[in-house]
């Protein structure tokens, strides 16, 4: 896949699964997320909005460091959570970044233990990890990623409330929302919590 300085050993992954070319979304957005500002990207469904989350992330985290999770993202269902761990899986191969995910019907205690190990990634439903910040006192000094998946469907299920109570409890962090439509809640979410965010719209 041809992106502006992209990491090597990510490059080689991505080809060895098939993705030898970006498309418009991950080549008109690549430099600004990796430059770490503030981004709402959308784009319709199956247009490679998790693919473009997982590259990101990886380029952005490159490897393995410390205990702390430095990037958190937010899925709507237990599904999408297995999906995109699936993804990173395939994509992480070289960069060998520690990734979990947890969902509402995982076992808490056993996620908890899990994430104290050390982590890079954690990937989680709105509901999950809301309890799991309020119990477990995560430290999120070290967050460098924030990002909110098909935002415009958690946030219309009324799960804005879960996702900007994390939001707030995370003092600094690059925030990328995606979703298929650039909603009012989204808009208002991107003003409440963004910091000069810049706004993509993806032709269907």
């Amino acid at each position: 896949m041809q992106l502006k300085k992209i990491n090597p050993l990510l490059q080689e992954a991505l080809i060895e699964n098939g993705l030898t070319e970006a498309n418009e979304m991950q080549q008109e957005t690549f430099s600004t997320i990796k430059s770490g500002a503030d981004a709402v990207i959308q784009s319709g469904k199956k247009s490679g909005k998790s693919t473009t989350i997982v590259l990101n992330v990886i380029q952005r985290l490159e490897k393995q460091f410390m205990e702390s999770p430095r990037a958190l993202i937010i899925v709507e269902t237990k599904e999408k959570v297995l999906e995109m761990v699936e993804m990173f899986r395939k994509y992480n191969r070289y960069t060998q970044l520690r990734v979990y995910g947890a969902h509402d019907k995982g076992d808490m205690d056993w996620d908890k233990n899990q994430i104290s190990l050390g982590i890079d990634v954690l990937i989680g439903t709105p509901n999950r990890l809301d309890l799991m910040f309020a119990t477990a006192g995560f430290d999120v000094n070290r967050l460098l990623m924030y990002v909110v998946d098909d935002a415009d469907i958690l946030f219309k299920l009324r799960l804005d409330a879960k996702t900007n109570r994390i939001s707030e409890s995370i003092s600094k962090s690059q925030r990328l929302i995606f979703c298929n439509k650039i909603s009012d809640r989204v808009e208002a979410v991107a003003d409440r919590t963004m910091i000069e965010p810049l706004f993509f719209e993806m032709e269907d």
